[in-house]
């Protein structure tokens, strides 16, 4: 089987492509064959050597990935040989063949392809948790008949789209930001008001849009000064979910001036309270040991799925190779 490595942290000549025997499947383990592997954030943030929940270099990145069952271990009954799946990979998923618990590899639904799959886990469950599970996004009959307002920054990126696709499910009115040139693409996918982040403060956009009342919740994956921002535009009971740090992304330079930007007062009890709102931490990898409530947030989302009200988008395709 191959992998692909990252050797340090740089720019995408860093990887180098190693052959190496094939895992062995433990038991509650399946082997997967891998057809399709998603590309994330996480990854770029690893490759440049930024990411603190990374493996030390050199690692294979990979967090997510989509195939064909070749052999199950003992104990394992939900999956079987030859089922077409998808599966949360804790890293190391930029492989030809992955051995995972079978706790994160669910079946593919009839028609899902493995691109699609591997576009799923990740971004779907992300866009979920944070939303409905952390942010108690809630239907309008649930809430006096008023929706909830929700901000989500990168609104054209995976976790975007998988936020205004679950986002309309709760008929949310739904508030993005973008660069201009994604605001169609972004619109499609279900956002009411789309915020050109380059040019407009998304703050000031926001309150004139809501009467001054702000948003019920925002997801923020940028970080630094930028959560100050989006703490801002928050509405009285609403919350800020941070799960990100692109600011960070150039390199280790960054990431220190990022944390040094940072307003951390404004993240104390006592600055929360006068204002009535709440911030809380999103991490995907903190949640997957959370087998029994992952695997039904997981089939809610098939679910909708089926229904046509989730879909994911494939922008681009590459080889391992």
């Amino acid at each position: 089987m191959q992998q692909a490595w990252i050797t340090k942290g740089g720019p995408p000549d860093v990887f180098e492509l190693r052959e190496t025997s094939a895992p062995v499947p433990d038991a509650g383990e399946v082997l997967i064959d891998v057809e399709a592997i998603g590309v994330n954030f996480a990854d770029l943030l690893m490759r440049r050597g930024v990411y603190a929940a990374a493996p030390d270099l050199p690692a294979v990145p990979g967090y997510e990935a989509a195939g064909t069952v070749r052999t199950v271990g003992d104990d394992v009954e939900r999956l079987a040989k030859g089922d077409a799946v998808m599966a949360l990979v804790s890293v190391g998923g930029y492989a030809t063949q992955l051995a995972v618990p079978a706790r994160q590899a669910w079946k593919r639904p009839e028609g899902m392809s493995a691109e699609e799959g591997a576009a799923w886990p990740v971004n779907y469950l992300t866009a979920f948790e944070a939303m409905v599970v952390m942010g108690s996004l809630r239907r309008p009959d649930e809430l006096g008949g008023q929706p909830t307002r929700v901000l989500v920054h990168g609104a054209a990126g995976g976790v975007g789209t998988a936020a205004a696709q679950i986002g309309q499910i709760y008929d949310a009115e739904l508030f993005g930001t973008a660069s201009p040139w994604k605001h169609d693409f972004a619109r499609e996918q279900g956002y009411d008001h789309l915020i050109d982040y380059r040019t407009d403060d998304f703050v000031e956009v926001v309150q004139n849009l809501t009467d001054g009342r702000g948003v019920d919740l925002v997801l923020d994956p940028i970080g630094g000064r930028h959560w100050k921002r989006s703490l801002d535009v928050l509405a009285p009971t609403g919350r800020l979910c941070v799960f990100g740090m692109a600011d960070a992304v150039s390199g280790p330079l960054s990431a220190l001036k990022m944390l040094f930007r940072t307003p951390w007062w404004r993240f104390t009890p006592p600055y929360l309270m006068t204002r009535s709102v709440g911030v809380f931490g999103y991490f995907l990898g903190a949640t997957m040991p959370l087998a029994d409530e992952t695997r039904d947030w997981f089939e809610v989302l098939l679910r909708r799925y089926d229904e046509g009200a989730l879909q994911p988008h494939i922008h681009e395709t590459f080889p391992l190779a």
